[in-house]
């Protein structure tokens, strides 16, 4: 008897697991104001102190509806902590944003003597070493390397690979004709009237031009530099990630840039206009002498103003293959670079595509 009471007697408490398809309720999701929307993206860009943007940040995605777990994990804090936030800003509001004083010891360098760092970083900034001797001599204070990199985070200094620039090259008053030509021609191309190519040369040696790459400790990536040939391409390119190259073992000279321009005309469906920049292979007489022709045939050439790169898009299709798309064991032979190359280049549009903005 008491067998069969204990089967069919329910049982008083059953352990809840919520249903795949049930959606979870946020709670005390309160709007935002214009003004208050507009100070908490102002301070999760613009602030220097990260806490600061970490509570704007929270805000905003309380705001929008966000769990508390999933903003303890974006913020990689505690759920308590989201919580705390959560209730200071109830209470304070915007005063619950700056990061107010905490314990420790007070700084050891006055504001000016902080700008006077900030100033030697920028004077020097491949070196800190040349820093903390610029600091010894004029604060006759010496500080370690390791204080001044805490110094230029919280200045937001950040290390970045130096770029070059063809600014004071450049022609203003030829490029600015030539970024309102480029966009008269894409919103052509863009309403299917002309095909719009960027046409250009490049190649890749066995020299490597490697960007920075995780590592494991004690351990470096290293490939050989050597100079025993260099594969070059020639090709044109379309907005929509579509490529038209050939690969060249030989130095690429004006014939071979001819044959390319005679096999375009016999291939194009429309009018077209190839864009690409002033170098002698593209500007020489023989090109010179087949314009007519080839606009006869309905392919335009219209060249790029000197110093201009931001303006050829087949610049971008170069970079990405040289920093991010070839990988480190291309350079192990030129087999194995035009191996590479064959692929990127055959599924650009599919596997590698660049989004334009």
């Amino acid at each position: 008897m008491l067998l069969q009471y204990l089967i069919n007697v329910k049982p008083l408490c059953v352990a809840y697991s919520p249903r795949p398809d049930e959606v979870m309720i946020v709670r005390d999701v309160q709007p935002l104001t214009d003004e208050q929307r507009a100070l908490l993206e102002k301070t999760m860009k613009e602030d220097t102190a990260f806490r600061a943007r970490s509570r704007a940040q929270s805000r905003l995605l309380r705001a929008a509806g966000t769990p508390s777990q999933t903003m303890a994990k974006t913020s990689q804090v505690h759920r308590v902590t989201v919580s705390a936030w959560r209730q200071t800003w109830a209470r304070y509001g915007a005063q619950s944003l700056p990061a107010h004083p905490r314990r420790g010891s007070p700084p050891t360098r006055t504001p000016d003597a902080q700008e006077r760092v900030k100033h030697s970083s920028k004077e020097a900034p491949r070196s800190l070493k040349q820093v903390v001797e610029r600091c010894a001599n004029t604060t006759e204070q010496r500080r370690s390397i390791a204080s001044l990199q805490r110094l230029a985070t919280k200045a937001r200094l950040r290390g970045k690979r130096v770029r070059k620039s063809f600014t004071r090259l450049r022609e203003p008053e030829a490029c600015a004709p030539g970024q309102r030509a480029l966009d008269a021609w894409q919103h052509h191309d863009d309403q299917g009237t002309i095909a719009l190519y960027d046409g250009d040369a490049s190649g890749w040696a066995l020299a490597p031009s490697l960007p920075s790459a995780w590592q494991e400790p004690h351990r470096v990536i290293a490939r050989p530099a050597r100079q025993e040939g260099r594969r070059k391409v020639l090709g044109v390119m379309q907005r929509p990630n579509e490529v038209q190259a050939s690969l060249f073992e030989a130095s690429i000279h004006t014939g071979v840039v001819l044959a390319c321009c005679e096999a375009l005309c016999h291939t194009r469906t429309t009018k077209t206009v190839v864009v690409s920049d002033q170098a002698s292979l593209h500007t020489s007489d023989a090109c010179a002498a087949r314009l007519p022709s080839w606009k006869t045939h309905g392919l335009l050439s219209k060249y790029l103003s000197p110093y201009s790169p931001a303006l050829h898009r087949i610049e971008i299709l170069g970079r990405r293959i040289t920093y991010t798309w070839l990988p480190f064991s291309a350079y192990a032979c030129l087999n194995a670079v035009s191996e590479a190359l064959e692929t990127i280049l055959r599924h650009v549009g599919s596997e590698y595509q660049i989004t334009f903005a």
